[in-house]
């Protein structure tokens, strides 16, 4: 099974199973990660915010114009940032690695 790797806000790196099909967020919360997901990955919000490693970033397929938007929203944005949500693991993201930042900005409760 593949695998992939969380890295908190303070650095702490948590290693997990990542089933092929399932998304990062997913993942995250099958294995007790904090990455908050508000809208259950429906595209409506952007609190599954994560920052993909520079060397997975360019093996993801393109973020699409509505994830765009809702990057445009996120808490602490980079230039390799993507939403979990829109993450789907395959074989070839084995070993993939994420950080999560340490806050989000949660347009549903504002």
């Amino acid at each position: 099974m593949p695998k992939m790797t969380f890295v908190d806000a303070h650095g702490n790196r948590k290693e997990v199973d990542a089933p092929v099909g399932l998304s990062v967020l997913e993942i995250a919360h099958k294995h007790g990660v904090d990455l908050e997901g508000a809208c259950e990955g429906s595209l409506a919000c952007s609190t599954c915010h994560v920052v993909v490693a520079q060397e997975w970033f360019d093996k993801l397929k393109d973020a699409s114009e509505e994830e765009e938007d809702m990057l445009d929203l996120a808490f602490g944005l980079t230039h390799t940032s993507r939403l979990g949500c829109q993450i789907k693991m395959t074989e070839e993201l084995d070993g993939l690695v994420v950080s999560v930042p340490g806050g989000t900005r949660n347009m549903l409760l504002e």
